[in-house]
């Protein structure tokens, strides 16, 4: 029928279903109750995480896709010491966080090219912080006109891209960039 509505496809989201089970009947003392400071503590699984960027030094972090994109190509940027509050990291680490999202929007702009990113931190539950226990930058590429109706309909999002193409392609843009950052990362 003409009035039946198209399904909309999201293949990433097969996997997060199937490990729905698997997560919950884990030992929950393995667990750190972040996924940053898990993907942090487990380089060998960079790929199947999406992190795209993987900082050294004394304040080591992370650059990841989300999982849950708002628009393609939203990024996380997390050290891999876990505070609730940006205040609860000294300046030095204030100042690698930020280095870290300033290497994060350069691979954002050098691969996707958007027309402009919101950049923000949500700091607690109560403002939307998914994971309280761990503070992160958010970087969210944006276009004229990419936000439509699908906003309107409850819990709808239309990515374009699969994660893994996704993560490929900012790969390629840090290994252009990453001489530019230089030793901070």
């Amino acid at each position: 029928m003409a009035d039946e509505p198209r399904p909309l496809f999201a293949p990433w989201r097969l996997d997060y279903l199937e490990a729905l089970d698997a997560r919950e009947r884990a030992d929950p003392a393995a667990q750190s109750g972040s996924f940053l400071l898990n993907y942090f503590s487990s380089p060998g699984d960079d790929d199947p995480n999406h992190v795209i960027i993987r900082s050294a030094g004394e304040h080591p972090g992370l650059v990841l896709l989300n999982r849950y994109p708002y628009a393609n190509g939203h990024l996380l940027v997390a050290l891999g010491e876990a505070r609730p509050r940006l205040l609860d990291y000294t300046p030095a680490q204030r100042a690698a966080l930020w280095r870290l999202t300033d290497a994060a929007l350069e691979v954002l702009e050098h691969a996707l090219n958007p027309q402009g990113v919101n950049i923000g931190v949500n700091q607690g539950r109560a403002a939307g912080a998914g994971v309280p226990s761990h503070l992160h930058v958010h970087l969210v590429p944006r276009w004229g006109g990419d936000v439509n109706f699908m906003s309107v309909v409850p819990r709808v999002r239309v990515i374009p891209s699969s994660l893994e193409a996704m993560a490929a392609r900012m790969r390629a843009s840090w290994s252009v960039l990453r001489g530019r950052v230089g030793p901070l990362l």
